[in-house]
């Protein structure tokens, strides 16, 4: 259960982002055989796959329609392929078009200036140095749709553009922190080693590069429906780690639930939330087809009991065969609805043998509940949070299930793991900044604190009366969610001495 909505949308809502039109350049150089791939690491404050490899790219922009390009199929692929090649020189400061090798370094330098500063549209600037884009230069690589699960949404055309003679991309915007030439079969190694995070298309795109820059190119990118704008289902953020989002009756700004099955052979199924019965049959079929390719479902396993990571737990039971586990405050909260079959303690391991081989150190981390799991693998550098973290909002604490003083010691216990690639939280997206988000998510309650205190410092004594003041960014309609946040919180602050409670019921400040 997220907390109420996201800091910057007052809007309540359960209705997934529409997509928006974007392009990306896959851009390579060398031999045909196993050439090298450009692409770079997304800074981590940023609000849309932070930490994240990927390629160079954007949204498009209504003057990318005013492009001409040669030997475009139609209007749509010609302004798509406009985008891609604005944001390729506006990023790297390459310039895919036909006549930029007879431009200098320094003209190169003065013309993405002309662009970036606002002095030229990239359609002006083409027609006024003799530049032309050719469709022929950029080859069609598929067309994938961000899963619902994300605040942000985009309907990404991928192009492979080889890069110019004479021409080094260099990173030029805030939007990459590093990156650079890399042989595809290499980068697909890094990324089986978890060295790193990147997202389905980007896997796919080097994966097919690494097999060579042949004839049929297209076809082997769209050899996969996602590559067709068929909804991505199963999402290998890491090997061996995949999302299911399922769509689940939770709280806004989340619309969907996590199921996560880890393993390479053996598996684990984590939190199959969705008691709808088509949601349901999207997992069971993915299961079968696993146990088909001779993999084997060992267990189901919960972060914690609320219902929109439980709803699934029966079917896939009797389906399957499989026993669940839980914490035992877990199995207690669910007693007479879900039956546990198992205890996880801190500090247990789950191996889970395969290439690559994963284990999982459970951790009991409550906060959110008080029976709450997260699992750590070291090696992958992966941690699943359930919903103490999640990829999207924030996150409630409600004072009957949890504690502020509680999720702020598994938060900070989250902070001192030797190492950490990925946060696979309950809703959203992964973490590809995984300190940064912790650090963020710490940050935003000891703010909550402060102002809460402050709230009752000025004369606000109920937890409506300083929602009215504190939560200003989040709708009316949830304010009964916050005024739970607010409880908890002010439980906190009079263990602390800072508050305290009169026989009414009405808090004010220790002085």
């Amino acid at each position: 259960m997220s907390e109420a909505i996201t800091l910057q949308d007052k809007r309540p809502t359960s209705a997934p982002a529409v997509p928006k039109d974007a392009a990306a350049v896959v851009l390579v150089r060398g031999g045909d055989g196993d050439p090298e791939v450009f692409w770079a690491r997304r800074g981590e404050r940023l609000a849309f796959q932070p930490g994240f490899y990927a390629f160079p790219g954007g949204q498009r922009d209504e003057a990318d329609a005013e492009v001409e390009v040669e030997q475009a199929f139609d209007r749509e692929t010609a302004s798509m392929i406009a985008c891609a090649a604005r944001e390729l020189f506006e990023e790297l400061s390459v310039l895919a078009a036909r006549g930029a090798e007879h431009l200098t370094k320094g003209q190169l330098e003065s013309v993405r200036d002309d662009l970036t500063s606002g002095r030229m549209t990239f359609a002006g600037l083409l027609e006024h140095y003799g530049l032309r884009l050719d469709a022929r230069d950029f080859t069609p690589a598929g067309r994938w749709v961000t899963p619902p699960f994300s605040p942000r949404r985009f309907d990404t055309h991928f192009f492979v553009v080889r890069c110019p003679r004479k021409q080094e991309p260099r990173l030029l915007t805030a939007e990459f922190d590093e990156g650079g030439w890399e042989r595809a079969s290499a980068a697909l190694e890094r990324w089986r080693r978890f060295e790193l995070m990147a997202a389905p298309p980007v896997i796919h795109a080097v994966r097919t590069v690494a097999g060579g820059l042949t004839d049929d190119l297209t076809e082997r990118f769209l050899s996969v429906p996602q590559a067709r704008r068929e909804p991505v289902r199963r999402i290998e953020f890491l090997p061996g780690f995949v999302c299911v989002p399922l769509r689940t009756p939770t709280k806004p700004p989340a619309t969907t639930t996590n199921c996560y099955l880890l393993g390479t052979r053996d598996f684990v199924i984590f939190d199959p939330g969705s008691p709808y019965e088509d949601e349901q049959e999207v997992l069971s079929d993915f299961i079968g087809e696993l146990q088909s390719e001779g993999r084997r479902a060992r267990e189901i396993v919960l972060t914690h009991q609320h219902p929109d990571h439980v709803g699934g737990v029966e079917r896939l039971r009797e389906q399957f065969g499989l026993t669940v586990a839980a914490h035992r405050l877990t199995a207690e909260a669910l007693e007479g609805r879900v039956r546990v079959d198992r205890f996880v303690e801190d500090g247990e391991l789950l191996e889970l043998e395969g290439d690559p081989s994963i284990s999982l150190r459970a951790m009991h981390t409550p906060g959110h509940t008080r029976g709450h799991l997260s699992f750590y693998d070291e090696h992958a550098g992966a941690l699943l949070t359930g919903d103490n973290v999640v990829g999207i909002g924030s996150v409630l604490i409600d004072p009957e299930e949890g504690s502020v003083r509680d999720y702020l010691a598994s938060l900070e216990r989250y902070r001192s793991l030797p190492r950490l690639v990925a946060l696979f939280g309950g809703h959203g997206p992964a973490v590809g900044s995984p300190f940064a988000k912790i650090d963020e998510y710490i940050a935003h309650r000891h703010k909550r604190e402060r102002d809460i205190l402050a709230a009752v410092r000025s004369g606000a004594g109920t937890p409506a009366e300083i929602v009215a003041r504190v939560y200003t960014d989040v709708h009316p309609k949830m304010h009964a969610l916050a005024e739970r946040a607010v409880m908890a919180h002010l439980f906190k602050l009079e263990e602390d001495g800072l508050v305290r409670r009169d026989e009414g019921g009405r808090f004010d400040a220790n002085r």
